[in-house]
């Protein structure tokens, strides 16, 4: 993994620190996925998740 890569942590405290809740990122996730789901695949992938995990993000996104 390149080191300009951010990682799950760093964004989620990005969000946490402008104010989104668990509510508001998953309202993210979904948008990301129902408005750009290639990009959001690569985008899961670019902050380090696993497979299975960027899976259970995308299915997850496509249910809210």
């Amino acid at each position: 993994m390149s080191t300009s890569n951010m990682t799950r942590t760093q964004w989620v405290e990005l969000f946490e620190a402008t104010g989104l809740d668990e509510a508001m990122m998953d309202r993210w996730h979904s948008e990301f996925e129902r408005r750009y789901p290639a990009q959001h695949q690569s985008f899961l992938h670019w902050i380090g998740l696993s497979d299975d995990e960027i899976r259970a993000v995308r299915s997850h996104s496509q249910t809210n």
